[in-house]
């Protein structure tokens, strides 16, 4: 059943939840988030057709701030920086969002965490750009400006690198099983993994069509890796995009002490301090 235009949005919305938003004329900003690693996707992507209306929003350089070893890839951007392009892209600070990407819904997925992060209503459309079945437009969208305020990036959301070291509760790496094990490591200092982290890889949220599973799949996913909906989840990935895909399936699965560690694994492994666990183990914190 589909909400109603007041409602708070869930993390995960299905197309036909758009569509019902579209029809009743509930205020909310697309954001187009299309974005890969290396550089194929993006704004240029986004020109050749997005969803009417949708505003591109670039990963690198607006939902992430300068990278370091001591930071990682893509740490998170200074607020007043974030709230700038937020502004840029016709947001207040209660704007609805909806987002997407064209590929697993992780792009999408770092903003949307993100905006929830900070309060704000938002939620990355299932399926993404393969979801719509309207036209398309080719439009360089340019709202006019928002008014949305720099906000303080919450603790509540999220965790530090010793965080992380020291949690006693359950330290999630949604990377690919071979990265974990340290079998590769094709972009970070060190192979491996956090010790005493489980690997629940974030492509493991999406069903064969690449869309993430519904809530009660995800909770069956959780709980056979021994998580309980009162646990305290700490996800990571390399550089904290596609651990916000553990966090916001964790959110939808009805998990709701959840935090993102964004320096992720491309600040760990930066520090030869840190230690590192291999193979497909967790390993012992120490």
């Amino acid at each position: 059943m589909t909400a109603p235009a007041s409602a708070t949005l869930p993390p995960i919305l299905e197309i036909e939840e758009l569509h019902a938003l579209l029809r009743e004329g509930a205020p909310l900003r697309l954001l187009d988030v299309r974005w890969a690693l290396d550089g194929s996707k993006g704004h240029h992507t986004y020109l050749t057709g997005h969803l009417p209306g949708a505003v591109h929003i670039d990963l690198d350089t607006e939902l992430a701030g300068p990278a370091s070893p001591q930071a990682g890839r893509h740490p998170l951007p200074d607020p007043e920086d974030f709230a700038a392009s937020l502004r840029l892209a016709g947001i207040d600070d209660d704007t609805r969002v909806v987002a997407y990407d064209d590929t697993d819904g992780a792009p999408a997925g770092r903003l949307v965490w993100m905006l929830r992060a900070l309060g704000q209503d938002a939620a990355v459309l299932n399926g993404g750009l393969a979801a719509w079945s309207g036209a398309l437009e080719t439009d360089d969208v340019r709202p006019a400006a928002g008014t949305a305020t720099a906000r303080d990036w919450p603790a509540t959301a999220i965790a530090t690198i010793d965080e992380a070291a020291t949690t006693s509760g359950v330290l999630v790496d949604a990377r690919a099983p071979q990265r974990y094990r340290g079998e590769v490591e094709p972009i970070d200092p060190r192979a491996g993994h956090i010790p005493g982290a489980l690997n629940l890889p974030y492509t493991g949220n999406l069903d064969a069509d690449g869309r993430f599973l519904p809530p009660e799949q995800l909770r069956e996913r959780f709980a056979a890796a021994g998580l309980a909906p009162d646990s305290e989840v700490i996800a990571y990935c390399g550089s904290g995009v596609t651990g916000t895909h553990d966090v916001l399936a964790l959110q939808h699965a009805g998990f709701s002490n959840v935090r993102l560690f964004p320096g992720s694994w491309s600040q760990w492994s930066a520090d030869p301090q840190r230690p590192v666990a291999t193979g497909s183990e967790p390993g012992s914190r120490g």
